[in-house]
């Protein structure tokens, strides 16, 4: 393992452990076993090399995850069972893996004040929204079109960030799959009700 992979994935580890705002360059030189020096030469900043670090480890829960649904989520469920199914296990992995979105919101709450982590988000929010879409869709990432990327997966990404934020305050009271899956049935009825009647016929057909 050469230097630069060593300083990320000894960040990696401080993030679980310390969290994204009490790290410091030191720490991640000790649990990497490699000179301080060592962070400005392969990295610009201390705060650049953990948002690689971070952004890596939200991958590896990503790849974890689909591993997860692939064994877990039958093909022959509903649209809804399927919907709920997703839900419980990304409420499940929030749990398992608190410590990453808790370093996650962390750096969200930096983004002002660092425009080179704007920046380096920037590409992967788009990309959380097409995996998002792809997955709650049941469609092909490569087949996913701009407008549902835009409209679909940034409604996927807002609720799931806004979920990880209740599971993070108040774990006991966040909403579970079952109440998400409710809700959306609500909304969607309410929507159809608000329809002119010869346009709800032919929704209902």
């Amino acid at each position: 393992m050469g230097n630069r992979e060593a300083l990320v994935k000894g960040a990696k580890q401080c993030l679980m452990e310390k969290g994204y705002a009490r790290t410091t360059a030191r720490d991640i030189a000790s649990a990497s076993g490699v000179s301080l020096a060592a962070i400005g030469y392969h990295f610009s900043s201390k705060d650049a090399l953990l948002t690689e670090a971070l952004m890596q480890a939200v991958q590896e829960w990503d790849d974890e995850f689909r591993r997860d649904l692939a064994v877990g989520v039958r093909q022959d469920l509903s649209q809804r069972q399927r919907f709920e199914a997703i839900w419980a296990r990304l409420i499940k992995s929030f749990a398992k893996h608190r410590p990453l979105w808790a370093a996650n919101f962390e750096m969200f709450s930096q983004i002002d004040h660092m425009p080179e982590i704007r920046a380096a988000l920037g590409g992967s929010l788009r990309q959380a929204q097409a995996g998002l879409a792809s997955l709650f869709l049941n469609i092909p990432e490569g087949e996913i079109d701009d407008e549902t990327i835009q409209t679909m997966g940034a409604l996927y990404y807002t609720l799931m960030t806004g979920l990880m934020a209740q599971h993070l305050l108040d774990p006991q009271n966040a909403m579970t799959a079952q109440r998400i899956g409710e809700a959306f049935s609500r909304v969607a009825s309410d929507f159809v009700d608000a329809l002119p009647r010869k346009r709800k016929r032919n929704t209902r057909s």
